[in-house]
């Protein structure tokens, strides 16, 4: 029972927070221990009431992910038809499928790997999974997380297999990492990528006019600044799980250190603390470069997010309402760092669905145009 709660609060140490992802996206296996362990109460008769009793209230606490999937999936659709002021998209059943949740995870589609920029300071590659379509379709380029300091784009590639298989190009990239470089080398990094991808288009098959960056946490941050500083009419959205959008802000009100130092993690990419560079941390932050003519931006977080605060999606995305940007917030209650580990879970499904439904959004108007 006390582990169940970890669906319900935040995680207070860093092992707790590897059981917390454990616990809310595979459930049915912490549902399984917990029936077995009631029977076993039942058959051996030893503390029979109190050992039931707790079982069920864990049973309980265990089911409420998938109880609170079905209800945000049922509502998913239609939020994000309104967030993006469009046409419903009608093609796909975005439903919460139970039976997922005791699935095993389609087979990876190959890749290539490509190296995009080669000089004395790194060696860098992506991994291109070409479009199960044909002709020239969407790219999306995938910047994985870790703490700006490892990572890298061999990250959770399931759902790089099931875009490419939904018809986009998907390119992850690797990026140079603290604290060895700061930043914004990353930056540089991402804008060579994007830059390599322009100019071999026509081996790869990609649509120079709809680029989509997708980042996770650090990756996230990375995204988000892209997204709203490179002056490139290609980029035509960004999806940003659970990033850090507030540098500053996140550097005042750090997360446990007992699950994670995250003010060293900043200042290790940052080059210092705040008052010693506070400049770095001013520009770093994606919230500062939102404007009037920012991309539609879909965001993905855990209310129980113990390594990158929920508040900074709360805080970007009142900018992002301010100045009239689409944006849509995917806001899982139960969700912690990490939440999409498996696109079988909960948080995995609904953040899967929301991807697809903005990708389609954005592709779709984007054909709309070219055929005017």
């Amino acid at each position: 029972m006390l582990l169940s709660l970890l669906a319900l609060f935040n995680a207070p140490t860093y092992h707790l927070w590897l059981a917390a992802v454990a616990i809310t996206e595979f459930p049915l296996i912490f549902i399984g221990i917990t029936f077995i362990l009631i029977l076993s109460v039942t058959i051996t008769r030893r503390f029979k009431s109190i050992g039931t009793f707790l079982g069920i209230i864990a049973l309980i606490i265990f089911s409420t992910p998938i109880a609170r999937a079905y209800l945000i999936a049922d509502n998913l659709e239609i939020e994000m038809d309104e967030a993006f002021k469009s046409s419903p998209v009608t093609s796909h059943n975005y439903k919460f499928n139970f039976w997922k949740l005791a699935s095993r995870e389609a087979d990876l589609s190959s890749y290539q790997t490509l190296r995009y920029v080669k000089s004395q300071d790194a060696d860098l590659t992506l991994d291109y999974y070409q479009s199960d379509s044909a002709g020239r379709r969407p790219c999306i380029i995938v910047i994985h997380g870790g703490s700006w300091s490892s990572g890298n784009s061999q990250q959770l590639p399931e759902l790089n297999t099931r875009l490419a298989k939904l018809g986009y190009n998907v390119a992850s990239v690797n990026y140079r990492k603290a604290s060895k470089f700061k930043s914004p080398a990353p930056l540089e990094d991402v804008k060579n990528a994007l830059s390599f991808l322009s100019k071999n288009a026509d081996n790869l098959h990609i649509d120079t006019t709809s680029f989509i960056l997708l980042g996770r946490s650090a990756g996230a941050q990375i995204a988000l600044l892209e997204a709203y500083t490179l002056k490139n009419k290609g980029i035509k959205g960004v999806i940003d799980f659970y990033g850090p959008a507030d540098m500053v802000w996140g550097y005042s009100v750090p997360a446990n250190p007992r699950v994670m130092n995250s003010q060293r993690v900043m200042e290790n990419y940052l080059g210092g603390t705040y008052k010693q560079v506070p400049e770095s941390y001013k520009s770093s932050s994606p919230l500062n470069y939102v404007s009037k003519n920012s991309v539609p931006t879909l965001m993905i977080h855990g209310k129980n997010d113990v390594l990158v605060s929920y508040q900074h999606s709360i805080h970007l995305q009142k900018k992002l309402n301010d100045l009239g940007i689409p944006n849509y917030l995917l806001s899982l209650p139960w969700g912690t760092h990490g939440l999409d580990y498996t696109l079988n879970g909960p948080s995995g499904q609904l953040s899967t669905n929301a991807i697809e439904i903005f990708l389609k959004k954005l592709t779709t108007e984007q054909s709309a145009v070219r055929q005017q």
